[in-house]
């Protein structure tokens, strides 16, 4: 990989990077909100993050087929830089204690998301054609790293200015326990985004101009669409149905990890560390699980690891020790989001020439089913207790892991034919027109 198609990658993974750190703060910053701000109800979070991610989903597709045509490098720079700009928006709204300044600004920001994202996933995977899985993993790695930290980061920081009364009342006993009205300032996010501004202009001069994009991706396109992979539309459907109830367990449940352990009494800055750590464990998971897709084959990892995170979601919310509410929300984060990048990489493969397009619309999908889940589950903890609706989660979670099992070796065997017989990608070629 020559040294502009390095830089233009490592930008890609610092945009991922920063993106996330802010997108993975949301739950974080509405529990804070909900307990130092203004109060807000399970339905009133729902309702916000599914706001934030269906926003970014649906826009996604319109995104990445724009990208196809120009390259994105207004739309990957941007993106960044609006999303940031409306959380801090968000952060002021949450400030006058009207539940609408703040929702309002807090899904907009989403928009910025979903310009970045899809151009990010099509041009990691085409760094190295003939690695495109493992080139696709670092770059969700990169953002799980983002989205580690982002929560750990902003609790810790929150927490710093913010009183904690429930400690004192706590030692006074039930019927003073959380009695005292709290307080908090939301300016770290503020501060953090000024932070980021330089990350925001590396993507923006690293990224290749319309014109060297469209003069090295016009001779591509003829060859790349020969390599379509046929399917027949009842294997999409079910692997359609497939992600949409993995989406459920992950990110639909992450929203709420926060939520449990503030109603537990758990400081922001606890909470943000549980937070991230899911994010973080299923960074590094999908870097490993596509090194063993490889040898073992897409279908056998993600099912079984689907199945094997359905238990460690239900026992979560039962964990009274931070050891043990971090074990867990390690291995639930790596059992049900390290199949992430397995399934978009699969999803491009059955359109190359495209990429751009099928990239949004694949992430598009996720995160959209993540949102429905996300407010499905907010309305259902309203109900039944957040407890309970993670059990229901959890048992869903082994039933899609199951599903998993059955789909279609065909499939999985051509998009892995066609990822080691693509031709050289069009990073390289960029690199070589602007050179």
């Amino acid at each position: 990989m020559a040294v502009s198609s390095r830089w233009l990658f490592r930008a890609m993974c610092i945009g991922h990077f920063t993106i996330d750190l802010f997108n993975a703060m949301g739950p974080v910053l509405l529990a804070f909100i909900s307990g130092h701000v203004m109060g807000l109800t399970n339905t009133q979070i729902g309702i916000a993050i599914s706001g934030y991610q269906l926003a970014g989903a649906f826009s996604q597709p319109f995104f990445g087929f724009q990208a196809d045509k120009t390259g994105g490098r207004w739309l990957g720079a941007g993106g960044v830089a609006w999303t940031l700009s409306f959380l801090v928006l968000a952060m002021f709204g949450a400030t006058t204690g009207q539940y609408w300044a703040m929702l309002v600004p807090f899904v907009l920001a989403a928009l910025g998301s979903g310009a970045f994202h899809p151009i990010g996933a099509m041009y990691a995977s085409e760094v190295n054609s003939t690695r495109a899985a493992h080139y696709t993993s670092i770059f969700f790695l990169s953002g799980q790293l983002g989205g580690g930290l982002g929560p750990a980061l902003i609790g810790f920081l929150l927490d710093r200015y913010a009183t904690q009364n429930n400690l004192f009342t706590a030692a006074l006993g039930p019927s003073v326990q959380n009695q005292l009205i709290e307080h908090g300032t939301l300016s770290p996010v503020a501060a953090l985004a000024l932070i980021a501004l330089p990350g925001i202009l590396l993507l923006l001069f690293s990224m290749p101009s319309r014109l060297a994009y469209v003069q090295t991706r016009s001779h591509k396109t003829s060859a790349e669409s020969g390599r379509a992979m046929p399917v027949a539309s009842g294997v999409l459907v079910y692997l359609a149905l497939t992600i949409a109830m993995r989406a459920l367990a992950n990110p639909g449940t992450a929203a709420f990890i926060p939520r449990i352990f503030q109603l537990k009494g758990w400081p922001a800055s606890e909470y943000g560390a549980l937070s991230g750590m899911y994010w973080f464990a299923g960074g590094i998971a999908g870097v490993l699980f596509a090194r063993w897709a490889a040898r073992f084959g897409t279908r056998i990892v993600i099912g079984l690891t689907l199945i094997l995170g359905g238990p460690t979601l239900m026992l979560l919310p039962t964990a009274e020790s931070v050891p043990a509410a971090l074990l867990l929300a390690l291995l639930t984060g790596a059992l049900t989001g390290g199949s992430h990048s397995l399934l978009v990489v699969m999803a491009q493969q059955i359109m190359p020439a495209r990429k751009g397009f099928v990239s949004g619309l694949s992430l598009g999908y996720m995160f959209g089913m993540g949102a429905l889940g996300t407010l499905l589950i907010g309305a259902m903890a309203d109900k039944i207790g957040l407890a309970s609706a993670f059990q229901v989660v959890g048992a869903i979670t082994i039933i899609t892991g199951l599903m998993a099992l059955k789909l279609p070796a065909e499939v999985l065997l051509q998009a892995k034919a066609s990822v080691e017989t693509a031709p050289a990608a069009p990073v390289e070629a960029i690199e070589a027109a602007t050179s």
